[in-house]
């Protein structure tokens, strides 16, 4: 049986995690947003606050209707407020910190919850092995940004059950998404098969063959939204490479998915793209 689903709590207020809370209450949904950072938390505020007025702009929605989905966010950095019927985490890409955060919220939520992973590349049954109630636990992939990315994919793990999976891929109905149901291998589908568009790139640039401006011009004349460059500066150097490296690991090191050291020496020295103010741009 479908759980029904009221509120969404978004752990993470990153550039994912609002753009899932934005998502969320676009669509009618109560949504919480955590954050232990309040900077943080407060440069998410901004960045609803002007995706709204970029949508009231453009007549996509209502003064009304923009007032509407603000006020049915609530921003918070205490985690006995994350309450809610599904937990979704868009934190950092490590398999312990996201066990940590479920497990604890797990203590102060109903045994029925349901735990939504966003990871786009760590095991869904590691992460859920470690859990209380392993079965209501899930990946659920947005893709960046979230507020206009269609796809989602709702991962199960060897211990999710079939409603549980059920009521996530409806929920992602009801947020005006496009589910697919993926099997839990590393990657999933699209990072398996869209991880050479950024290795393969970095290979043209660190081989002299192409410039990093070459290489996006061409891709977006090819008809990509955008280059793999830019793309990588949207999505954070740090969270693109940690999706590398994990494949690379989970797959046996292939050398097909060995991160790039171009890649590796941006992280290394904090270039991490947009939220830093530079990547492979300047911003």
């Amino acid at each position: 049986m479908s759980t029904e689903i009221n509120t969404i709590c978004v752990i993470g207020a990153g550039t994912m995690g609002s753009g899932i809370a934005q998502t969320a209450a676009q669509n009618g949904f109560y949504t919480l947003l955590f954050d232990i950072n309040a900077e943080v938390l407060e440069n998410a505020k901004l960045s609803i606050q002007k995706s709204l007025q970029y949508l009231l702009n453009n007549e996509k929605i209502s003064s009304a209707e923009k007032e509407a989905i603000y006020h049915r966010i609530k921003f918070v950095t205490d985690t006995n407020d994350c309450l809610a019927d599904i937990i979704i985490e868009a934190i950092v890409e490590k398999v312990d910190a996201k066990v940590a955060i479920f497990n604890q919220l797990a203590e102060l939520n109903h045994s029925e919850v349901i735990f939504a992973t966003n990871t786009s590349s760590l095991s869904i049954s590691q992460i859920q092995a470690k859990i209380q109630q392993p079965q209501r636990v899930l990946g659920m992939h947005f893709f960046n940004p979230a507020p206009i990315m269609k796809l989602v994919e709702v991962v199960k793990g060897e211990q999710t059950t079939d409603a549980v999976a059920e009521t996530v891929y409806n929920l992602c109905l009801q947020m005006q998404k496009t589910p697919v149901m993926c099997k839990d291998i590393p990657g999933f589908i699209v990072n398996r098969v869209a991880r050479h568009y950024y290795l393969e790139a970095m290979k043209l640039v660190e081989n002299n063959i192409a410039t990093i401006e070459t290489v996006d011009e061409i891709m977006q004349a090819s008809g990509f939204k955008m280059g793999p460059f830019k793309l990588m500066d949207l999505i954070g150097m740090d969270i693109n490479l940690a999706v590398s490296q994990s494949l690379y690991d989970a797959c046996n090191e292939a050398p097909r998915f060995k991160p790039s050291s171009l890649q590796i020496n941006k992280v290394a020295n904090g270039d991490l793209g947009k939220k830093t103010g530079k990547g492979f741009y300047s911003y």
